[in-house]
């Protein structure tokens, strides 16, 4: 009797409370879904001088500054509680309550009304400031200008200082671009004056590149990463026809967010029950004089998409959506 009544129990019993005077109130079990989802978010600054680069470097940069997400990871995980609408109270022979309690307390939610701690903790990213170019060798803003002027005393010549214009500066960028990739050469294939080997080699090819990217940055822009982590929470609700539900969103804004935020592109859970095997009848008999009712879980083939990929695709047990049976007691 104890071997049969234990798998009874773990099949889906949940102790809510201690039984008293012969007593045991209990719940029957519901599974919980959670996602923890693991983003990525591209913060692109657009190069200062992003339009001229087809005309000074032949290529053709984004050109305007933007933010993208893209999901990186994705972890399904299963919780169970207590099913608050699906509580019993029975009654109890001393001998079958022994028994209860001793395996209650073996891993099962006991002492409790089924208390479970929410997983939704949500990181968002940091306030993004503007791009800085300030260290990427942008040329000075001014510029020393000769003119000739007719005067009474003859011709004089006069320097202005005036501002560069974006085009005038991006071409000097350019040419420093196409200046650093000529020495380069030069020291690669040793038409210079002095001879590099070894570190020296190493060194002098590291810092060029480096003055190389820095320049050519002006014209295609950089990003930064940066990496958001939030837990979304999907309770299977038995009711439903179609097991279809908006797991969360992901915002062109704000990144990863809540189901119900209609701003996001929403990430579908679709859950398809296997069918459950077919158990014989039984010729009848006596009537137990006390039941225990526990519940199956079905197992779910839970698929996860965004309405067209699919991203996750695994099998879980979900106790809501099973079915219900119970453990005869004749003593």
């Amino acid at each position: 009797m104890k071997k049969i009544f234990g798998t009874a129990v773990l099949l889906g019993l949940c102790l809510s409370m201690y039984a008293q005077d012969g007593y045991v109130t209990y719940s029957l079990p519901k599974t919980d879904l959670l996602f923890e989802v693991t983003a990525r978010q591209e913060v692109f600054h657009a190069g200062p001088y992003a339009k001229f680069a087809q005309k000074y470097l032949g290529v053709s940069p984004r050109t305007k500054d933007e933010t993208s997400f893209e999901i990186t990871e994705i972890k399904l995980t299963s919780a169970v509680e207590a099913d608050q609408s699906a509580r019993f109270s029975s009654a109890l022979p001393s001998s079958a309550l022994q028994t209860y309690l001793q395996i209650t307390s073996q891993g099962l939610i006991s002492g409790q009304d089924g208390a479970y701690s929410e997983n939704g903790a949500v990181w968002r990213f940091p306030v993004d400031e503007k791009g800085s170019f300030a260290a990427k060798g942008i040329p000075s803003n001014l510029a020393s200008e000769s003119n000739t002027l007719q005067g009474a005393k003859g011709i004089v010549r006069q320097n202005v200082v005036v501002e560069k214009s974006p085009e005038r500066k991006a071409q000097e960028v350019a040419d420093m671009i196409f200046k650093i990739r000529d020495n380069r050469y030069k020291i690669l294939v040793g038409d210079t004056d002095a001879t590099y080997s070894g570190e020296a080699m190493k060194a002098t090819m590291e810092e060029l590149n480096k003055l190389e990217a820095d320049y050519t940055t002006l014209f295609l822009g950089y990003s930064e990463f940066h990496t958001q982590t939030a837990v979304f929470e999907v309770i299977p609700d038995a009711s439903k026809e179609k097991q279809m539900y908006v797991a969360f969103r992901i915002s062109e804004t704000d990144g990863l967010v809540n189901a119900d935020n209609m701003s996001g592109k929403p990430f579908y859970l679709q859950l398809n029950v296997e069918p459950f095997a077919q158990t014989g009848t039984g010729k009848g008999g006596s009537k137990p004089k006390y039941e225990i009712f526990y519940r199956i879980p079905a197992i779910c083939k839970a698929s996860l998409s965004d309405g067209v990929n699919s991203l996750l695709q695994v099998r879980v047990p979900v106790y809501q959506l099973g079915r219900m049976s119970s453990y005869p007691i004749f003593k």
